[in-house]
């Protein structure tokens, strides 16, 4: 007989946790926040504000090009007057040596002259400089050198402002010039601080979700591997109420409610600045077309009056003085009266700028001014 003798026995099993892996994500809403509402809205009315500033800087560079563009022409003008009233006095200086010469005028004709021929050359040369100087202005402006400027036409006629009231232009500028316009975006900026800063005072809800997976994998010396695997997902309210501040906030919000008093009387100085600057171009506007029309009766008059001289120093009813005299006034006049021209466009354009209208259309309307036809 076979005898089978055997042993069986169970090992101990000895189990133990692996590395666990895992991520949570959470995601926020708010639900009610007055600061945020209010940072919100402050955004818009700063976006507002810096438009006005970048219209009232547009308005500013037409005006600023315009104005150094006319110097420019008013500078050629003056120097193209003296250089004509030096070729006059030149006549009047060679005329007065011949008549001393054949005894029929005296040594003080030709002495009083060539003390202004002397005085036009001196003139002349400070012209040049001016001349210079304000090309330079304006190369600054537009970055290039103006080599050749179109001249006013002849003969331009001039308009009146429309509407053809000063009150409107001083009304419309106070309400709508980009100055006022930034302002007024700034006070309710300011506003909106005030309200952003109390929000300190207030709660804030939100509505908060989280979702997590946990994963452990477990060995054993059974050889018998498993993971453990959990996923979380939670939402819900939280409410966050500030209970003190240490008197912070009340501090920020008289702050900032003393800096929408100052906005409020910057706004208020806007409108009374920009209501004095559309009165003032206005009457610029309308005097300066009135003085137009009156040097220009005053240069028929004066141009009468050198060939009333020229002709009585001729006969000997006049003496040279009056002939020189005469000759200035009349360069003198053709001077203001391209000033007068050029002065009476640059307010209609500050006049419009004032208004917060000006625009390319105002300056093709300039330019439709301007050439040798």
């Amino acid at each position: 007989n076979d005898v089978n003798i055997g042993f069986r026995g169970t090992a101990p099993e000895q189990t133990r946790k692996g590395p666990s892996n895992g991520y949570t994500v959470t995601l926020t809403q708010p639900l009610f926040n007055w600061q945020s509402i209010q940072v919100y809205k402050e955004a818009g009315f700063k976006a507002a504000q810096s438009e006005a500033t970048f219209g009232q800087a547009t308005q500013d560079l037409i005006v600023r090009v315009a104005q150094a563009y006319f110097d420019v022409l008013a500078s050629q003008d003056s120097l193209a007057f003296i250089q004509g009233q030096k070729v006059a006095i030149s006549e009047q200086l060679a005329q007065a040596k011949r008549n001393f010469e054949v005894g029929t005028a005296t040594i003080t004709d030709t002495h009083e002259a060539q003390a202004r021929f002397d005085l036009a050359t001196s003139q002349e040369i400070a012209a040049q400089s001016d001349l210079e100087i304000k090309k330079r202005t304006l190369q600054q402006i537009v970055g290039k050198f103006p080599e050749r400027l179109e001249p006013l036409k002849p003969n331009i006629e001039l308009n009146p402002p429309r509407p053809n009231s000063m009150e409107d232009w001083a009304a419309a500028a106070a309400n709508q010039g980009y100055p006022v316009r930034a302002q007024e975006a700034a006070l309710e900026v300011a506003v909106r601080e005030i309200e952003r800063t109390r929000a300190g005072h207030l709660p804030t809800l939100n509505i908060v979700g989280t979702a997590g997976q946990n994963s452990t994998s477990i060995s054993s010396t059974a050889l018998n591997n498993s993971a453990s695997d959990s996923i979380n997902y939670v939402i819900g309210l939280q409410l966050a109420l500030p209970l003190y501040t240490g008197g912070n906030v009340s501090s920020l919000v008289r702050q900032a409610v003393a800096n929408r008093e100052k906005a409020q009387q910057d706004l208020e100085g806007a409108r009374r600045t920009a209501a004095l600057s559309a009165r003032q171009s206005y009457v610029g506007v309308i005097n300066g077309m009135a003085q137009v029309r009156a040097l220009e009766a005053a240069l028929v008059s004066s141009r009468s009056a050198l060939d009333s001289n020229k002709l009585g120093y001729e006969v000997g009813v006049r003496i040279n003085i009056d002939v020189l005299n005469a000759q200035q006034q009349v360069f003198s006049t053709l001077r203001d009266l391209s000033r007068a021209r050029y002065d009476t466009i640059l307010n209609g354009l500050r006049l419009k700028a004032a208004a917060g209208s000006l625009g390319e259309a105002d300056v093709e309307e300039v330019n439709r001014l301007l050439g040798t036809n």
